[in-house]
């Protein structure tokens, strides 16, 4: 027999003055903190308005738009940028009919990316069709999203195709087989930086997994190498490991056959970042107590289902944070391909800088580079939060 519910008191709304009262004003010492630190942010706000206001060269942005988000890449090629949009757009909205509200945030951001591209971008008739059709594939994308999910194979059908919706990506951006191939050399600004982050991010995650099982394995041989080559790429700096992929891979590679730059320095970021995922993962692994292995194990289920219905899903629920934050760090990390001749978005800003009528404009270009790193950042973030609660439910 369940216990009768016991209603709470109603409780008393603070005011803003009384809460001010209470938690700024309490004492003397905390009047005096609160207004200087007042003090402090007018005089910080308002020296960055008057700045940005008045003494800030922002043009050194809007000349350089087109070279910070697409660098140099063809303008008769920019439908193909449009198609991989509409491609995410469709996939988020599949993602948001079957998997809820946390897809929407994709979703939306995706149908935003698109049209702040279209009204800062020099594009063609078709570019601005396929503008349109974003928004349009997002919203078939949920319709069909709710249809299908009543079948229980629906979230493992999405995710296999998230996971080709990269290799497509990289043929529609490159050419080649039926397309005009486009240089790496003009995979500039934006462009360069998604590919590199969203590919070892899809890249690594598996392979991180993969490596954190094969630590908790008990095969010696299997152990022992996923240990050998965690420790001794988590001994290296990534800087070292880009330099090894871009300088001493080719010399390693039968004559003939070579691997584009791109490629090299995307291989640097899914080796050095999966060492590290699976490290989070297995943390994730060693807080999901035995006894449910065991009795999954009396249930007649062998090791494999065990693991990847039982073990695996509550030990990621369980890393969510740190394989977040090791995302966030590889989004960040990708300004180092610039080092190694690739022009990202840190390249791009040493372009821009080198420009007569602009030499010195440091502070604009690098504000508005930490802008976009800030927002991609702050999205995986706010992304996270919302799967923990979804699961949580």
């Amino acid at each position: 027999m369940s216990q009768p519910s016991i209603a709470l008191p109603p409780q008393a709304l603070q005011s803003p003055w009384q809460w001010a009262k209470k938690n700024l004003f309490s004492s003397w010492f905390n009047v005096f903190l609160t207004v200087f630190c007042a003090w402090v942010l007018y005089q910080f706000v308002s020296g960055v308005w008057i700045w940005a206001t008045t003494k800030a060269q922002w043009s050194v942005v809007s000349s350089n738009l087109r070279l910070f988000l697409v660098g140099l890449y063809p303008v008769e090629e920019f439908w193909r940028l449009w198609i991989i949009l509409a491609i995410a757009g469709g996939l988020a909205g599949i993602s948001w009919g079957i998997w809820g509200r946390f897809s929407r945030t994709v979703a939306i951001a995706i149908s935003s990316l698109s049209i702040a591209l279209a009204i800062l971008l020099p594009i063609d008739g078709i570019s601005r069709i396929l503008t349109l059709a974003i928004s349009g594939a997002i919203s078939i994308g949920f319709v069909v999203g709710q249809q299908c999910k009543r079948f229980e194979s629906s979230s493992l059908v999405l995710a296999i195709a998230w996971f080709v919706s990269l290799p497509i990506s990289l043929w529609l951006v490159g050419g080649n087989l039926g397309l005009t191939a486009v240089d790496v050399n003009v995979w500039n600004g934006l462009v360069l930086t998604l590919i590199v982050a969203i590919s070892g991010i899809v890249l690594s995650f598996p392979l991180g997994v993969l490596l954190a099982l094969g630590r908790q394995s008990t095969l010696p041989l299997i152990k022992w190498f996923c240990v050998f080559y965690i420790e001794i790429v988590r001994g290296l700096p990534l800087i070292g490991i880009l330099f090894m992929a871009q300088v001493m891979l080719p010399l390693f590679l039968p004559a003939g056959l070579e691997i584009d730059r791109v490629l090299r320095a995307i291989a640097a970021f899914v080796l050095f970042s999966a060492a590290y995922l699976a490290e989070n993962v297995r943390g994730g692994l060693q807080s999901i107590p035995k006894g449910q292995a065991e009795a999954a194990r009396a249930l007649g289920l062998s090791i494999p289902f065990t693991i990847a219905l039982i073990v695996l899903p509550q030990a990621l629920k369980a890393s969510i944070p740190a394989i977040v934050g090791q995302f966030i760090g590889l989004f960040k990390d990708t300004s180092l391909v610039a080092i190694v001749g690739l022009v990202d978005l840190m390249g791009v800003s040493r372009t821009v800088l080198s420009q007569p009528e602009f030499i010195g404009r440091y502070a604009e270009v690098y504000l508005f580079v930490a802008l976009i790193y800030w927002i991609f950042c702050f999205s995986m973030s706010q992304a996270s939060q919302k799967l923990e609660r979804k699961l949580q439910n």
